[in-house]
């Protein structure tokens, strides 16, 4: 009986152990997943921004979708202005102005932008990156404005559940991680706050 009551409390503290372990070890497994795909998340959003920055440097606006903004970037130019002399002296001494074109490929290149699969969400298993641009009026002027994100819960995995905001209060699935807005000419990413 002492025989069989000893393998019992055995079994009981190994599954006790076992259930103690994976109870750390899950909330420890979360914030690690959680750090490592919101940092690949933020850094391909940044890239983007980056991207829609130079084609409003070309174009004036920004793209309302992935094909137009690669499209752009890849066949257009910056158009660079140099200017020798002061056009503003009142001498009325000389000045020229040059204007030099430069591919917008190799700048983007330089930026380590990789145009190919910029619409895709790290971890996001080939989910895309929602991308909206258009006008508004802002304290009375029209002005550009872009907002280009995704959801959390598409590029969590397994974690894409409400149940892990146990284990960080802030956590939302259905909650966007994105940059710029529509109702504001803003470029600032939401991931800081």
């Amino acid at each position: 009986m002492k025989k069989i009551i000893s393998i019992v409390l055995a079994l009981v503290i190994i599954f006790l152990t076992w259930a103690l372990i994976q109870s750390i070890k899950e909330p420890i497994a979360f914030q690690k997943v959680k750090k490592e795909r919101k940092d690949a998340v933020v850094a391909h959003l940044e890239k983007v921004r980056k991207a829609q920055e130079a084609y409003r440097d070309i174009t004036g606006k920004f793209a309302g979708n992935f094909d137009s903004l690669k499209h752009v970037l890849t066949t257009d130019s910056f158009t660079i202005e140099n200017i020798v002399g002061d056009p503003d002296d009142p001498t009325g001494q000389a000045f020229t102005r040059t204007l030099i074109k430069k591919p917008a490929i190799d700048s983007i290149l330089k930026l380590g932008i990789e145009l190919e699969g910029l619409e895709k969400v790290p971890f996001g298993d080939g989910k895309t990156f929602s991308i909206e641009a258009d006008t508004m009026t802002y304290q009375s002027t029209l002005v550009n404005v872009v907002e280009v994100g995704t959801r959390w819960k598409d590029f969590m995995g397994e974690y894409a559940s409400k149940k892990y905001s146990k284990y960080d209060n802030s956590y939302d699935p259905d909650k966007r991680m994105k940059f710029g807005n529509m109702n504001a000419p803003n470029l600032s990413g939401n991931w800081d706050r």
